[in-house]
């Protein structure tokens, strides 16, 4: 016996709360409410049926606290004392993680989040292995719901490029042939060739003059090192003066040494490396373009290339190597992988210019 499936409506605000008491919603069955501050909303909660729903993370009164766990529905409540919502609806962007930045980058959310990340490791508390899981989910969640036509192409790349540098440069030119021909960037989310793609992006709307000053203005502080708030300054600066969406970005607090970039439009920033890794490569369907990198580009490689070895040509897709002699030479990524095709055909290219790169993969 097959049972009907219940179709679920994901409350993330107020406003979306009102529109279904407006229009007439008496039942709560299928509604899941994430982080909603309806304790102004008692009166209306009580009109509703309870049975089937989910809040997860809302402020409630007791009286309708009691009314929806009696009613048979579900309540996860708040979690104390975190710098962040374990339940929340939504992606981050550049100006939540780096709010307080002009006091200090250890006053911002994204450096506090991390701390606590450590205090997590260090104690292993079941709580906070929890709550950092609770957290994870959520970012998944919000990013399944990042609705968008485009074709998602990820750009992996080392995090020790320079502002300033021609690589940069070059990772910006990708980022920007790739948003003008109506893909989708999405990075690891970090400096470097990260954020050089995803700024390519935000600059895709831009002429050339734009990008070169964008690039001048950058270069006056190259690296993360030894300041992660002027670095971060500056790029909201130029962020600010050439406006833009950048795409989206992947990163992780597990490596605390790599502060989000500021270009991407959407930031999917999780605590479990492993999962945002499998959610990183396994959303860009479009193709996969690596520049020169070291430990963790040659592992995003790796995990890419496992599920086109053993898939099919329908499963498959385009793996992209730009800069011969350092795959073939500096890090001899490339007779590894041409040895595995040998046996098992698949989609990799081993390329000398960004330029050749974007064209297998728009």
């Amino acid at each position: 016996m097959t049972l009907p499936s219940i179709p679920h409506v994901d409350i993330e605000s107020l406003e979306h709360f009102d529109r279904l008491l407006a229009a007439g919603a008496t039942a709560m069955t299928g509604w899941r409410v994430q982080s909603v501050d309806l304790s102004g909303r008692t009166a209306e909660l009580l009109g509703l049926n309870p049975m089937g729903s989910v809040f997860l993370g809302c402020a409630l009164e007791e009286k309708a606290d009691t009314w929806i766990r009696d009613g048979g529905g579900l309540v996860f409540p708040a979690i104390p004392e975190l710098p962040f919502d374990a339940y929340r609806g939504r992606l981050y962007d550049a100006d939540e993680l780096y709010a307080g930045l002009e006091h200090g980058y250890d006053a911002t959310p994204d450096a506090q989040i991390y701390a606590w990340s450590r205090q997590h490791d260090q104690k292993d508390d079941t709580s906070r292995t929890l709550a950092a899981a609770l957290h994870d989910h959520a970012i998944a969640d919000a990013l399944t719901e990042l609705t968008d036509d485009k074709p998602w192409v990820g750009v992996m790349g080392g995090h020790g490029v320079l502002r300033g540098d021609d690589n940069y440069r070059a990772a910006v030119l990708l980022g920007r042939t790739l948003a003008r021909r109506g893909r989708m960037v999405v990075t690891g989310g970090g400096p470097g060739a990260m954020e050089a793609a995803n700024l390519g992006a935000s600059l895709s709307s831009y002429d050339s003059a734009a990008v070169d000053a964008a690039l001048a203005e950058l270069a006056a502080v190259p690296s993360f090192r030894p300041s992660i708030r002027d670095w971060a300054a500056t790029g909201l600066a130029v962020r600010s003066r050439f406006p833009g969406d950048g795409g989206v970005s992947i990163p992780t607090w597990f490596y605390g040494h790599e502060p989000p970039n500021v270009f991407a439009g959407s930031i999917a920033k999780y605590f479990s490396n492993a999962q945002r890794e499998d959610v990183l490569l396994g959303r860009a369907r479009g193709g996969i373009i690596y520049l020169p990198g070291a430990a963790g580009t040659v592992q995003e490689i790796f995990q890419a290339v496992t599920p086109n070895y053993y898939g099919d040509k329908a499963t498959q897709i385009p793996l992209i190597l730009v800069g011969v002699n350092y795959w073939t030479v500096e890090l001899p990524v490339w007779p590894l992988l041409q040895s595995l095709a040998a046996e098992h055909p698949m989609s990799i290219h081993l390329v000398q210019t960004i330029d050749e790169a974007a064209s297998l993969v728009s």
